[in-house]
């Protein structure tokens, strides 16, 4: 069986754990059974391989986000990533072509898309595999799963099943409504579209194809940027008249915002936090490296980054995006392929970074056109390639780089940097990699 796991969003409705790079499938906040934290992206991988353990899983990401997917699942991950964004359709249909052309998967193996971040319990991901096998049958071209409501949302569509059985016809979809026809909806039968559906590949493949003018893969991601935005759901499955839908009644939260996602957590701090007996349904996650102390709170959630600090009530937290839409904020820290950096400080002609490199993990080996860099290493062991020549590094070292100087650094244990970047105009953009020689 094959999973598409649906990974995008900028994640701004979880400000400010959650940047463009870093959104919330990516943030540490629930216990895995060895008692460490883990984020949704490694807790859903972990709950599929126990249910699946053969299935072949693939990201379908962004690039911006395929960096810190590798970091936390590892080289393992199959990462099928888009140029840009263009929304569900495109993102599904250059995955198809990607199994197709990349994997070599066959025209009749089942297909199983789902998001990556709902909190969900082990029944789920049986449904998941039954999803695949109802797909791999061929007892109908697509394959839904409707999660029974449990209340009138206006987040999601609907689905009407022509009966009340655990598999069902679907008889139609139904637009995201307002809460009072979300109402009618649930007394009708209808379940949410959780966004969860299963196919043969053929299907996937057949309509991109038909509407995206699919040859293979490498011409589909090099027209990726002209597509239309579009949902799977607007694009195939609300017109799709050969589908069915399995009824799921277990634990599924879509956490979506800061009030749902800490109905999720299992203690009311992640961080140093102190909260005194006064304070009631109040939750902290405090990523900064000052304790906070909360007194006499209620019903509120305060979050702590280095890119802010919220401090809200719990349902008014769920408005915060248009907010957040005002800021004109660097991104201050990301997980990477090869580690993790957290910015420091920013002056007008100089940015310092802290930069934790995993062990056996390198940079890019890479130059800059408009900036000196400066490195001072402050824990582990390891080995810069400065111009060629490469070096031992420890505790202690400071390695100097010009600008238009070619330069990496590798660790060999993990391996802790303090870089500090000196330069009029100090961009990401002002990277340029080359080949590392052996």
């Amino acid at each position: 069986m094959n999973i598409i796991l649906l990974s995008g969003g900028s994640g701004k409705r979880l400000w400010p754990l959650s940047n463009d790079i870093r959104s919330k499938q990516f943030i540490k906040l629930f216990k895995n059974p060895d008692g460490e934290y883990e984020s949704m992206v490694q807790r859903v991988y972990r709950q599929i391989r126990c249910a699946a353990p053969d299935a072949n899983i693939t990201f379908a990401t962004s690039r911006s986000q395929a960096s810190a997917i590798y970091n936390q699942i590892g080289d393992a991950a199959g990462i099928c990533a888009e140029p840009c964004r263009r929304d569900t359709f495109p993102a599904i249909s250059l995955a198809a072509a990607w199994l197709r052309d990349k994997k070599h998967v066959l025209a009749e193996e089942p297909v199983v898309v789902c998001p990556v971040d709902p909190f969900a319990g082990e029944d789920y991901f049986d449904a998941i595999v039954e999803l695949g096998k109802l797909a791999e049958s061929g007892a109908s071209d697509l394959v839904l799963l409707g999660i029974l409501p449990s209340y009138p949302s206006e987040k999601y569509g609907y689905i009407l099943p022509e009966d009340d059985r655990p598999v069902s016809r679907v008889k139609l979809f139904q637009e995201k409504p307002d809460a009072e026809t979300a109402q009618r909806y649930i007394e009708q039968g209808a379940l949410w579209n959780g966004g969860i559906f299963a196919a043969r590949l053929g299907y996937f493949l057949r309509l991109a194809e038909e509407k995206l003018g699919l040859t293979d893969y490498d011409d589909l991601f090099d027209r990726y940027a002209a597509l239309e935005r579009i949902s799977f759901d607007y694009a195939i499955a609300e017109k799709e008249k050969n589908a069915l839908v399995r009824r799921f009644a277990g634990e599924w939260w879509d956490l979506g915002t800061w009030n749902t996602l800490t109905r999720a957590m299992e203690e009311a701090s992640v961080g140093d936090a102190v909260l005194n007996g006064t304070c009631e349904n109040v939750h902290v996650i405090n990523e900064l490296d000052v304790p906070v102390l909360c007194m006499g709170l209620k019903n509120a959630v305060i979050s702590a980054s280095p890119e802010g600090i919220l401090v809200s009530d719990k349902e008014q937290s769920s408005y915060i995006l248009p907010f957040v839409d005002q800021m004109d904020q660097k991104i201050m820290f990301a997980d990477k392929s090869w580690g993790s950096f957290r910015v420091i400080d920013v002056e007008d002609e100089s940015m310092t970074i802290k930069v934790t490199l995993k062990p056996g993990r390198s940079m890019n080996y890479h130059s800059h056109e408009h900036r000196d860099e400066v490195w001072t290493v402050i824990s582990g062991e390891g080995r810069t390639v400065v111009d060629g020549m490469e070096q031992p590094v420890h505790p202690g070292d400071v390695i100097t780089m010009q600008a238009g100087c070619r330069h990496t650094i590798i660790a060999d244990t993990e391996l802790k940097v303090i870089e500090v970047q000196l330069g009029r105009e100090i961009s990401v953009n002002d990277k340029r990699k080359y080949e590392l020689e052996s």
